[in-house]
């Protein structure tokens, strides 16, 4: 893999002495130049290293995602890890045929010119159309933000991995993973989710709702009211935003409010 840290050795290199030895003498400063450009290309199997790199460790964060249901699953983490990847490889390669064709032709070395971040620059801020497309935004909640965070510092690890930086790849992936699995379950944090409750008969209904949410000590962090008719009858909604004991799950929550009477709907709005 070819740096800017190797171009310089090499300019610091290029009038380097000559070398005697026991059979003549020896330029050493041709010796490290064909060292040199050998090393000014990625092979066939170093393309396939770094292409299976991007499948398994995009591979890993998608899952993650998947197994959430979230809209952005194995498949799109790892195409965009991939294409990432690749972009920075035919960035890495336009870099090297620069520098060969400057010395094969030292009288056009001049005019040609190679910007290693130009291709790979695109990659970061053109992830944020796709990252758009994740995030959902509704009256009441703004879902996909996370996946859409993933989405992009999956991008970040294909342009490491392609470029071949597997070292920072690996330890920034393994961060990835664990802000993704763990981070939530270490940190803990209220966590309020919204629940829309229609009903008629007023007064009736939200005493009920008011009495099971005490009974079942749900704290209820704010409460929001609508009122329309819908076919000639009252119809009001009351949005919920509460945190549950660790022994109820939403579902059931849901499942015991609809039983009730006069309840028109029940339903979560963001989970």
């Amino acid at each position: 893999m070819i740096t800017y840290l190797g171009i310089t050795f090499y300019l610091l290199f290029k009038n380097h002495h000559h070398t005697r030895v026991k059979n003549g003498i020896v330029d050493s400063k041709r010796i490290f130049e064909r060292n040199f450009f050998m090393t000014l290309t990625v092979t066939t199997t170093e393309i396939l290293v770094r292409l299976l790199t991007t499948v398994f460790i995009a591979g890993l964060i998608g899952y993650d995602r998947e197994q959430k249901n979230h809209p952005a699953g194995i498949r799109t983490h790892i195409l965009v890890c991939v294409g990432a990847c690749v972009i920075a490889m035919i960035q890495q390669e336009i870099g090297f045929q620069s520098i060969v064709f400057a010395k094969a032709y030292p009288q056009f070395s001049g005019v040609v010119r190679s910007d290693e971040a130009r291709l790979i620059a695109q990659v970061v801020s053109g992830i944020g159309f796709l990252g758009a497309g994740t995030i959902v935004i509704t009256r009441h909640a703004v879902t996909g933000l996370t996946t859409a965070a993933s989405l992009w510092a999956t991008a970040g690890l294909g342009l490491a991995i392609g470029m071949g930086y597997y070292r920072i790849a690996f330890l920034s992936a393994i961060v990835v993973i664990l802000v993704l699995s763990l981070l939530k379950k270490v940190i803990k944090v209220h966590t309020y989710k919204r629940v829309e409750i229609k009903y008629s008969h007023k007064a009736d209904s939200k005493e009920l709702i008011d009495q099971y949410f005490k009974k079942q000590k749900i704290h209820v962090a704010n409460v929001s009211f609508k009122a329309e008719t819908i076919d000639e009858k009252k119809i009001y909604t009351n949005i919920y935003a509460i945190e549950i004991p660790k022994h109820l799950d939403y579902t059931k929550i849901v499942e015991d409010l609809s039983q009730f009477d006069h309840m028109y709907q029940v339903r979560l709005i963001s989970i």
